[in-house]
Order: C-alpha cells, then structure tokens, then sequence
C-alpha cells in the first residue's frame, strides 16, 4: 500500500477551450480517516461535461484537490458501517486516495452484482445512466412506439439514453454525433435506426432526412443549433428533455444565439424542461432493478472509453470535451 496520494488542482482559470497548463498534480500523505468516516483508494475516476462548467468563475477553488465521480476500495475506516474491501461511490474523485462518510453527497456503498463490471456503476448504472433513465421516464415520460432524437448520442449520456430507450420499447431512434465513425458505430453497434454527423448541414435538414416521419422526444445534450433543428421536427405535444449544453461549455460567456424558431414551442404546444440529476438521488434503486438483469443477460453492456493511469486524467477530461470518446469516458488508476 502506498504511503502517498497525488491530487489534481486547478490553477487557473481557462480563456476559451482548457488547456493541459490549467492543472497541476500534487503529493502529500495518505489521509487518515475521523471518526464516522472511511478512507478509500480510487479505482476509477469520472470526467463529465459539467467539469467545464466548474472551471470557470464560481466553479472550482484554484489550487484546491478537484471533485468527480469516483468508486474506491476501503483501506481504513472509522465507521461501523464500513468495512475494508467496501466498494464506495462518492464525489470525491481527482485524486488517488478520498475521505468519504456515508450519505454525504450520494456517497454509498455499492452493491456486487454478478456479472455486472465495475465501470457500469460509473456509466448506466452511474450518474450518467440515471441522467438519460430520468430524462426519458420522468421528463419525456417516453412511451412505447415513440420516435426519439438524442444529441451528442456517442457520448455518455447519449449511449445511455439509446440503449434504455430501446428497452423502454422506443419507437424510431435517431442519434446526432460528429464523425462519420461515430455514425457507423451508432447503427451498426449501439442499437440507433439512424444518425448523422452535425456537421455535414443544418442540423434541422440532416434530422428531418433521419427520421422523415417527425420525432415524439428528444434528449438535449448539446443546445443552439441542435435545440432549433430539433424544434423543427417534433411532432404536435412533443417533448424535450434539456440535459446539458456542449454548444456554449467552451465559450460560456458567447453562448450560441437563441433558437430563431423558439415558438414552435407554443404553436406545437411543445414542452421542454432542464433535468438535474442531483433531484431524482430515489430512483438510483429504481434503474438498478430495471438495468441490472439486462446487463446480467448481456443484452447491454456499459459502454466506456477508458483512459488508464491516474496521470492520463486532464488527457482523458480534454478528449471528451473534443469528443473523442465513444460512451462515457473513465479513468483507471
């Protein structure tokens, strides 16, 4: 067992898309745990587009260990209701060792479930699958039959809302990415009836081509100009489930200009609502016993790029912001 931790800083603030030179790695002693907590060592960190967010003003402490997603083995604890060898999923990742305390921040004890890999409790069965689970049972209340239009659909988010989709019995299934790559492995590997790469037209026209019939719902990952094409092409009370806005993360204080054809919302009488992960914590049980027979039975798999070495975090944080990862990008230490 090693007697240092390394953390991740962020030391200063970024001027457009981040860059390497913004953070900075630092060492000290393994830290001990107080009574009522654990400390654990990391074994897998996630990095997430709302990190972007974070690193401006208001975000992030500069020069202060930095927060993610993470699950950790317990090696010391000062809780009963911890043991060595406890499997944890906390908040408090970018670093190699954390102190965690039960329930703070959605830290709990993760369930072994056989034949369920580790990484899928950092993917669907992690924040990134409750956010695509909620967004299509709670926002768009999606029913079976119903055409849905994902954005940013190669990303973590986006692989998880395809694939409950299509176990929720969704109808037509269109994806939006940004490779021809990406498209391939959209339809030939990851369950979509169509997709298309945003940036061979207007989104509006390449969406309308994918699913000529209209769409029921969509899960925005992106905004601007994939909000407006997707305004377009919703049918009479369709739905939008407004995830995350990647069209304005690296220019925050540029954001894209308002769709132009916002009042489609009223004269479709459309409805759209921002989902924010952190208010449905319940229904963590809920995906599990809806997702876990599926991931048992092997008719879905997490799908994850992992970047592997504590060291290859910011590597790992600046290739998803560019959209180099297929599914939800993780770190192995």
């Amino acid at each position: 067992m090693t007697n240092t931790a390394i953390t991740l800083h962020q030391t200063a603030r970024p001027d457009g898309f981040p860059t390497p030179d913004l953070f900075a790695f630092a060492e000290g002693p393994v830290p001990e745990p107080a009574p009522g907590s654990a400390v654990v060592e990391n074994l897998l960190l996630s990095v997430d587009p709302y990190h972007r967010e974070l690193m401006e003003e208001g975000g992030w402490d500069l020069g202060a260990p930095l927060e993610g997603r993470a699950l950790g083995r317990v090696i010391a604890s000062r809780d009963p209701a911890l043991a060595e060898g406890d499997l944890v999923f906390h908040r408090y990742g970018w670093r190699t060792h954390s102190v965690v305390t039960l329930g703070t921040d959605g830290t709990r004890r993760i369930p072994t479930y056989e034949g369920v890999p580790l990484a899928a409790h950092l993917s669907i069965l992690g924040g990134t699958g409750l956010t695509a689970y909620v967004a299509l049972t709670r926002t768009l209340r999606l029913q079976p039959g119903e055409d849905l239009f994902i954005s940013a659909a190669a990303g973590g988010v986006g692989t998880a809302a395809g694939r409950i989709a299509r176990l929720l019995g969704a109808g037509r299934i269109v994806g939006s990415t940004g490779s021809a790559a990406k498209v391939k492995a959209l339809t030939e590997d990851l369950g979509f009836d169509a997709a298309f790469n945003y940036r061979d037209g207007p989104v509006g026209e390449l969406l309308a081509q994918a699913a000529p019939d209209g769409i029921d719902a969509y899960v925005d990952n992106v905004g601007g100009d994939h909000l407006s094409g997707a305004l377009s092409v919703l049918r009479e009370h369709g739905r939008i489930a407004w995830v995350g806005a990647v069209a304005q993360y690296n220019d925050p204080a540029n954001p894209p200009a308002a769709p132009h054809n916002l009042y489609d919302i009223v004269h479709k009488s459309l409805r759209l609502e921002g989902v924010l992960v952190r208010n449905y914590r319940d229904v963590q049980g809920e995906l599990e016993e809806f997702l876990v027979p599926h991931l048992q039975s092997g008719r879905i798999s997490p799908d994850v790029t992992v970047a592997h070495g504590f060291e290859r975090t910011v590597d790992a944080f600046l290739g998803m912001l560019r959209g180099e990862n297929t599914g939800k990008i993780l770190v192995e230490l």
